[in-house]
């Protein structure tokens, strides 16, 4: 296996992924078997874990993971199955004292520890028998901006050293003050990174999403490598929010005003994330509190003003950021392998995918809305998991999200052309996606020859 991620991993370049990548179910299987056992992931937020038995069911691929509060100041993981016939302890997320198997009544601590084996003297003399022998599996943790990773290799790199240079860039932000506006998942007929690529770069944009090009400004993005990860960024020299882009053959208008408060009201009611409510209700007040102009600088610097007001006065707080760390910051971020994130000052959307246990042509999606709100003032969490997407796709994701769904499915099925060798990434714009597949070849390669 470690000779295919090599052949894999020669082929790839920054304007060329195999399809093979996508569709092989030889590929699935050493993803399963060399990768997701050995790589740094997120399962949850610490937000998840409020109270002492409080736990969320992590499952990728055929791994199911249990992560749990097991003390006031204690976050644990454990693999998810009985050590006595491997029956799943837990399914989804919810609160328990202890974790009882229901095919045979074995007891576990929140710690792992052993409480209760039913007739245990039957064993009298086994080997490998002892309460330390039958304690459940422990997984590596980590903690980052509030979010939980887990890592099932004991010998994994540490968490810190696996991030960087992520935290440079996105402490500011203090995402572990931010908590769930809604959290929403469901299966997407298609390989885990043909949906998570949907979202790390904005080159889609103005096939994809052409009403936004009515008053975002210019859609072209600059994507950057960062070691494992990458993200992508608006050029200083692009048309500013509020106009539409240069693509349109439209003017530049005298007042970009009104197309700023359309675009964070149609991003509002399509999607329902990255711009806080607050913040949407704030840039009403640039059409009275800001005199007409097409200056970015005078505009940008009105609006920051306006929801930096609107968070302080809520109780929310505030990033600690200057402007030229927001700008260094970027607008997206691929946090390797399996999340992406599209951060502005106060709130985000974020994407998680992941593998659907064998099956190259399915996946689990996650979709997060975050944001900072004052301190007890946060919505109570409601995870909804909408199985079939194509029910009532726009009522339940929103215009946004309902188109990007539409393609993922034709990608996947267009993928299997004999037509279709690989896929032919924008070296310029979409440069994270060749940049996550050459970085997962070379975990299996290097998980596979261990």
């Amino acid at each position: 296996m470690s000779k295919m991620a090599e052949e894999v991993a020669k082929r790839i370049r920054k304007d060329f992924v195999p399809k093979e990548a996508y569709l092989s179910k030889e590929w699935a299987q050493a993803e399963n078997e060399h990768f997701w056992p050995h790589v740094w992931q997120i399962a949850c937020r610490v937000e998840e874990l409020k109270r002492v038995g409080d736990f969320v069911t992590y499952d990728i691929a055929n791994e199911s993971i249990i992560v749990v509060r097991s003390a006031e100041d204690r976050i644990e993981a454990f693999h998810n199955a009985c050590q006595h016939r491997g029956r799943q302890l837990t399914e989804g997320c919810g609160h328990t004292n202890a974790f009882r198997c229901k095919y045979h009544g074995w007891v576990w601590k929140l710690d792992g520890s052993l409480v209760k084996i039913q007739d245990p003297e039957d064993w009298k003399d086994c080997a490998d028998f002892t309460a330390q022998d039958l304690r459940l599996p422990p997984v590596k943790v980590g903690f980052w901006a509030g979010f939980v990773f887990i890592n099932m290799d004991p010998a994994a790199e540490p968490l810190e050293e696996f991030l960087k240079p992520l935290p440079e860039y996105l402490d500011g932000f203090q995402f572990e003050q931010w908590r769930f506006r809604w959290y929403k998942t469901t299966i997407l007929p298609c390989n885990w990174k043909t949906a998570l690529e949907g979202f790390n770069e904005s080159y889609h944009v103005p096939a994809t999403h052409p009403q936004l090009l009515e008053h975002m400004g210019d859609d072209t993005t600059r994507s950057v490598v960062l070691g494992k990860h990458g993200m992508y960024y608006y050029p200083v020299e692009r048309r500013p929010l509020g106009a539409p882009a240069v693509r349109t053959n439209k003017a530049m208008p005298d007042d970009l005003r009104p197309g700023v408060v359309r675009h964070y009201n149609e991003l509002n009611e399509t999607l329902r994330a990255m711009y806080s409510p607050r913040s949407v209700e704030a840039m009403h007040r640039l059409l009275t509190e800001l005199e007409p102009t097409n200056d970015p600088a005078v505009l940008y610097a009105k609006m920051d003003e306006l929801q930096r007001e609107a968070a302080l006065t809520s109780g929310a707080g505030w990033h600690s950021m200057t402007p030229e760390q927001r700008m260094r910051a970027g607008q997206e971020w691929h946090l390797f392998p399996n999340h992406v994130f599209l951060m502005l000052a106060d709130a985000s959307i974020a994407y998680r995918a992941r593998p659907n246990g064998d099956d190259p042509d399915s996946c689990i999606f996650d979709i997060w809305s975050l944001l900072r709100y004052a301190p007890g003032a946060e919505p109570t969490l409601v995870r909804e998991f909408i199985p079939d997407w194509t029910a009532n796709t726009v009522a339940d994701f929103g215009l946004i999200l309902s188109q990007d769904f539409n393609n993922f499915g034709r990608v996947q099925q267009g993928m299997k052309s004999s037509g279709f060798k690989g896929s032919r990434t924008n070296p310029l714009q979409e440069t994270e996606i060749p940049n996550m597949h050459r970085t997962l070849a070379e975990y299996i390669a290097r998980a596979a020859k261990a």
